[in-house]
């Protein structure tokens, strides 16, 4: 396999921009009509997906220690489409007519054979670890509303009954899907692992979101949605060790924070732990009656609500990082930090400029790439909402 002429004949199709997941998928579907039932109905962002994906894998197709690890999370987490092994010589050729389209005079056999025998690695390693996982998980798991309250207009807390424990660590992040829409979100529990196996979502319905509008705006106790296996280790506290934390929260992005709370007060550890919970008006802390409750519980906790906009400061918006280093020196601190990506990015950057070095900051890798449970720390970049993943 020619690494080099592999890389490069891609960058000449990346070029061609969204016309190249237009053309596979086309391709695709044309010649095996059965494989659309796995994709949503709208295909915008998967297109998006697909050609990131691609330049991903062709980018590390040289280093197979860390391209390994990520294609086997891809092939387990593509179970929940109901991906068989059959289907990937169907993918396969619809790739190659892909490339060979655009490539047009400089498609070479040398250069099929290249891509024939890449493709013909990441479906082994894919089909592998989907193989292997059916011994120990499900593709996903179904679970009860066994609790919806709309907290604000476009902001519901849900509470999930799996119908089969469904094993997660705080500061994970799990798949939902609802059975009437084909598409899957990631969303972090907002509780530690309870003894009923229930779980708490904090969901904030995106414009567009399939999936975020259904269970905020369509979805009701008794109905059923599937959860899938938990991915991301990026908010959880193993790196922390028994520091004390700082935990930096924006809307719907305490949610996880709030599981990390839980696990302390469950570990007894005594450590200290402070939260700045921030939204742009007041009237949208949407959980400020368990606030209250976890203040009130633990001595060692202390939380902040910090109000984005203020109206005496027209074009001013204050974050939790502002308020939080406006009243202290943190750097003993581990922080954590989530919310959507530009309040994570904008945190991440004040922190690294007030001299907090990288193994203090934790956060997972921001929306737009997200592609499977390993892609927050696979690939970095900006982001977009609801279903690509990363944003809250």
């Amino acid at each position: 396999m020619d690494v080099p002429r592999l890389k490069q004949s891609w960058s000449l199709v990346a070029a061609h921009g969204d016309q190249v997941p237009l053309y596979f998928y086309s391709t695709l579907f044309l010649a095996y009509p059965e494989t659309r039932q796995m994709f949503p109905t709208n295909m915008a962002g998967q297109r998006d997906r697909l050609v990131t994906a691609l330049g991903h894998i062709v980018s590390q197709v040289d280093q197979v220690d860390r391209l390994v690890g990520f294609l086997q999370d891809l092939g387990v987490d593509h179970r929940k489409f109901a991906v068989r092994a059959e289907h990937y010589p169907a993918v396969g050729e619809a790739l190659l007519a892909t490339l060979r389209h655009f490539l047009a005079d400089q498609w070479t056999d040398e250069l099929a054979q290249d891509w024939a025998a890449a493709y013909g690695l990441v479906a082994q390693v894919m089909t592998e670890a989907a193989q292997a996982a059916e011994a120990t998980s499900p593709p996903w798991w179904a679970a009860e509303v066994v609790g919806h309250e709309r907290r604000a207009f476009d902001v519901a807390v849900l509470t999930l009954r799996p119908q089969y424990l469904l094993p997660f660590t705080a500061g994970q992040s799990i798949g939902v899907s609802h059975p009437a829409v084909r598409s899957w979100r990631y969303y972090s529990p907002a509780n530690a692992p309870r003894t009923d196996g229930t779980v708490e979502l904090h969901v904030r319905a995106a414009p567009g979101g399939a999936v975020s509008s259904r269970l905020v705006y369509g979805c009701a106790v008794g109905d059923q949605v599937h959860l899938a296996a938990p991915v991301g280790d990026g908010l959880t506290l193993r790196a922390a060790g028994s520091a004390d934390l700082l935990l930096l929260a924006g809307g719907t992005g305490w949610a996880p924070l709030k599981a990390l709370v839980e696990q302390v007060a469950a570990e007894g550890s005594r450590r200290r732990v402070d939260v700045y919970v921030g939204a742009r008006s007041r009237s949208e802390f949407y959980d400020g009656d368990a606030l209250e409750k976890l203040t009130a519980s633990y001595p060692w906790l202390s939380v902040t609500q910090v109000v984005g906009l203020d109206l005496n400061r027209p074009g001013e918006f204050v974050y939790p990082v502002d308020r939080a280093l406006a009243d202290g020196d943190w750097r003993s601190r581990h922080v954590y930090v989530c919310g959507s990506d530009d309040m994570v990015s904008h945190t991440v950057a004040i922190l690294n400029r007030s001299g907090f070095h990288a193994g203090q900051v934790h956060h997972e890798g921001l929306g737009r790439h997200w592609y499977g449970p390993s892609w927050r720390t696979a690939v970095g970049g900006p982001a977009v909402s609801d279903d690509s993943g990363g944003a809250r």
